[in-house]
């Protein structure tokens, strides 16, 4: 398992939903996973420490589960199904582990309320994670670097080959159009 935190939620431009995006604790690897607006309120209000005037869903299930004597150990984004991530909380019922089922937006605002660790599975991590460009760029050698470097150079930009297309008709020696 690999654990994850909360980097952001994110808006998508194009739609009404948002974007989870959960960070490797130990290295630099994010997993992006799509969530509904309410879902994303839920989460930003708790890691924004905003005081809402009654409970919101996730916080009666976070006070629920406490009252019957149970604690949200940790929670699992367990699976990538058909495109779909499948989560599970994690609970302690007197002493008693139990994994409830669960989408991973609801698992995630739960775990910010109980305050306790996020798991990503490996598999899950390597499917669906992405590592930012920037590391490729640090692993390619110094020559390899001014090898890219000079070949970009060299190669002239798409906006200057459309220009050189461009026709602005016959120009007279004043330079204006004819």
């Amino acid at each position: 398992m690999v654990e994850v935190t909360i980097d952001s939620i994110r808006v998508s431009l194009m739609s009404q939903h948002r974007v989870a995006i959960l960070k490797d604790v130990d290295g630099e690897r994010f997993l992006p996973i799509w969530i509904g607006p309410c879902e994303a309120d839920a989460i930003t209000v708790r890691l924004q420490e905003v005081e809402v005037a009654r409970p919101i869903t996730h916080d009666l299930l976070f006070n629920l589960i406490g009252e019957l004597g149970a604690k949200v150990e940790h929670v699992l984004i367990r699976e990538l199904r058909n495109d779909v991530f499948m989560a599970h909380i994690v609970l302690n019922v007197r002493g008693k582990r139990m994994e409830i089922d669960s989408r991973p937006s609801d698992a995630l605002a739960l775990a910010v309320r109980a305050d306790t660790k996020i798991y990503v599975d490996e598999a899950v991590m390597e499917t669906a994670g992405i590592t930012p460009e920037r590391d490729i760029e640090e692993e390619l050698g110094s020559e390899e670097q001014e090898q890219r470097r000079s070949a970009e150079e060299a190669t002239p930009s798409v906006f200057t080959d459309f220009v050189d297309t461009l026709d602005f008709g016959d120009e007279d020696e004043g330079g204006k159009n004819s």
